[in-house]
């Protein structure tokens, strides 16, 4: 197979990725599959949070890939998914198995989709197997470890725990304040000092974010043609930042507003009432504490009366798997973020 250059992102490059405590060890090991891929660690298993540069490195791997002459897949599971049942409903199934078995390198995107698709983690495993067999590299990136992907096939979770799995941890101080810097360089600004510390102190879970609130600083300077300060930072980033009282509120209003929605109580949405009702609401609320509130699957379960990280894991790819194919839940999760944004 070609290398399909459209689904890299340009901006993910080795060259544009800030190294710090956090993430030397992921990408240390990306580099090291990228000049010898196929004979050291693969498959590669990257795990963390949303917005912690997995897919950055990801692709890094891509890129050098391809400047080194190595055919190239890079995929999310969905389309992988997509694609494997689209061959399988077109009777196409060998052609699917030569494209994906004959790569130098396949990266796979969110591994964690693949819960709940029996027949796709079917293709995956020979695929995989295939590619192992015959020294080809294999990334995988996940927001949990394979350890907590316990939904997944037990073999499959067994050649992932079999590669190296690196997780990478929201970024400290240094590292946060080196992202900033390098952000301002890149959107050619040249951003105060106090105010690279400001938001550094401010924001500490997300690179997106963290990236995305100097985005923010930025323009709202250059829109009211103010002095970039800690002051204006102060207004503009309201809301951005995720004190603890802040996370609290959202718990509050997430819980409530589904409650609401589904006709259920409150408490009966934190307990063990399994009916088919409280059931989805329970999981409808995981999903938007994950999704839009960009909590954590503890957090997300102490919020709900004390569930466990596996129940809420499991609980969001319920909705995630529904979703494309439940008209009611796409139309129910419309409204509840609607009366979200209300609130």
């Amino acid at each position: 197979p070609k290398a399909r250059l459209t689904t890299l992102n340009t901006k993910y490059t080795f060259g544009r990725f800030v190294v710090g405590k956090s993430n030397e060890l992921a990408h240390a090991a990306a580099e090291a599959v990228s000049n010898r891929p196929g004979e050291v660690y693969s498959p590669l298993v990257l795990y963390g949070a949303v917005g912690l540069g997995k897919t950055h490195l990801m692709h890094a791997i891509g890129h050098r890939a391809v400047a080194n002459g190595l055919s190239l897949i890079y995929a999310t599971t969905e389309e992988f998914t997509n694609e494997y049942i689209k061959a399988i409903g077109e009777g196409r199934t060998e052609e699917f198995r030569d494209r994906y078995r004959s790569t130098d390198v396949l990266l796979l995107d969110d591994i964690q989709f693949l819960i709940g698709k029996e027949q796709t983690q079917e293709g995956f495993f020979h695929t995989f197997n295939a590619l192992h067999m015959t020294n080809r590299q294999i990334v995988i990136t996940s927001d949990r470890p394979v350890s907590a992907l316990t939904l997944l096939e037990d073999r499959i979770q067994s050649r992932l725990a079999g590669g190296l799995v690196v997780d990478i941890q929201a970024p400290d101080i240094e590292t946060r304040l080196a992202i900033l810097r390098a952000k301002a360089e890149t959107i050619n600004q040249d951003v105060p000092q106090t105010v690279l510390d400001f938001l550094a102190e401010r924001i500490h879970k997300n690179i997106r974010e963290l990236e995305g609130s100097l985005n923010r600083v930025v323009a709202y300077a250059d829109l009211t043609g103010s002095l970039l300060d800690v002051d204006l930072v102060k207004r503009a980033i309201d809301g951005l930042a995720d004190p603890d009282e802040h996370r609290a509120i959202l718990d509050y209003v997430v819980v409530d507003t589904v409650a609401t929605h589904y006709g259920v109580d409150q408490q009966a949405l934190k307990g063990r009432k399994r009916d088919k009702k409280t059931a989805q609401a329970r999981q409808m609320a995981m999903y938007l504490m994950r999704e839009d509130g960009n909590m954590g699957l503890t957090a997300i379960g102490r919020a709900l009366g004390g569930k466990d990280h596996t129940t809420v894991a499991h609980g969001c790819d319920r909705i995630k798997t529904q979703l494309p194919v439940d008209a009611q839940l796409r139309r129910d999760l419309l409204k509840i973020r609607e009366a979200l944004a209300a609130a």
